[in-house]
């Protein structure tokens, strides 16, 4: 069944979280692909060809164009869950350590918990806070590894992007869906509105690499269909069928993967506080979700 405009009544349960817990990993693998893969000093290219393509493929598929309210909604939408947030992410990630860059967007769940109890009434709860708590505390003990270059401008780029992501959760939440508008259109609508607000900033702002290399080719490749087209469809069927906090929490599982990766693929050192700092995270997660309730039913 379709969500409408009410943002109510989907299932929910570890399935439906495990499943949109993929996009945040694989948004955590976005910082190794750009450092390793993509042409230097262009982040809104990066992020116009992760938006833009994807989008509009979506919408030959769907056939079906915003109506009515939803012309300024999808706008609004895109440019908070696509456009913005994804320029600010690409900043974040050339200016900053990738784990680093995630762990700073990672403070968004502390601002959905805001958000949620403001728009939907989402109770701020002593789990919630205690969630809250432990994720910040987690991301520290993450990123303190010894001395760190923080570039102030990338700091900047980061928080802003977690602004915007936990907005965007938050207005999905609120707004749903249009009765008969599937998820693929849903997407499509917000990646073509995000991209389409990037175009003229990158051709005004940057110009075009000198050439493109077979691993530019496959980097700006992985983004758009990975990046942006599988798990924005994943991320926002979890938004439906999720309470809005419980999403923003996944989105934690990011800066563990990019760090996880940074080790594996970097070989990058990982301390014990830094392991201690994972398992907080992943338990900040976990207190993040639905408490068990005998009384709630799935269908």
């Amino acid at each position: 069944m379709g969500l409408t405009d009410a943002p109510t009544a989907a299932p929910t349960g570890a399935p439906t979280a495990a499943l949109t817990a993929l996009a945040p990993a694989v948004w955590g693998s976005t910082y190794l692909v750009t450092t390793e893969l993509l042409p230097p000093d262009r982040p809104l290219l990066a992020t116009t060809v992760r938006a833009l393509p994807g989008g509009l493929v979506l919408l030959a598929l769907g056939r079906r164009l915003p109506a009515g309210v939803w012309w300024w909604r999808a706008l609004v939408l895109g440019v908070l869950n696509i456009g913005a947030f994804n320029a600010l992410l690409f900043v974040a990630a050339y200016r900053l350590p990738g784990g680093v860059a995630a762990v700073v967007l990672s403070a968004q769940p502390t601002f959905v918990v805001a958000l949620a109890a403001l728009v939907l009434g989402e109770p701020v709860t002593a789990r919630r806070a205690l969630a809250c708590v432990l994720g910040a505390g987690g991301v520290a003990l993450l990123v303190l590894k010894g001395a760190v270059s923080l570039d102030p401008t990338g700091v900047l780029a980061a928080v802003g992007g977690a602004l915007c992501m936990a907005s965007g959760i938050t207005l999905t939440k609120r707004w749903g869906r249009p009765d008969g508008v599937g998820l693929l259109t849903f997407t499509g609508w917000q990646l073509t509105a995000g991209g389409a607000l990037l175009l003229p900033c990158w051709l005004s702002l940057e110009e075009l690499p000198d050439r493109l290399t077979g691993p530019n080719l496959l980097g700006f490749g992985y983004l758009a269909v990975l990046g942006a087209v599988l798990s924005y469809l994943v991320w926002f069927r979890g938004i439906a069928r999720l309470p809005a906090v419980a999403v923003s929490f996944l989105a934690l599982g990011s800066p563990v993967v990019a760090a996880l990766l940074g080790y594996l693929v970097k070989h990058q050192t990982l301390s014990a506080l830094q392991l201690l700092g994972i398992a907080v995270i992943l338990l900040a997660v976990v207190l993040g979700q639905p408490a068990p309730s005998p009384s709630r039913e799935t269908t």
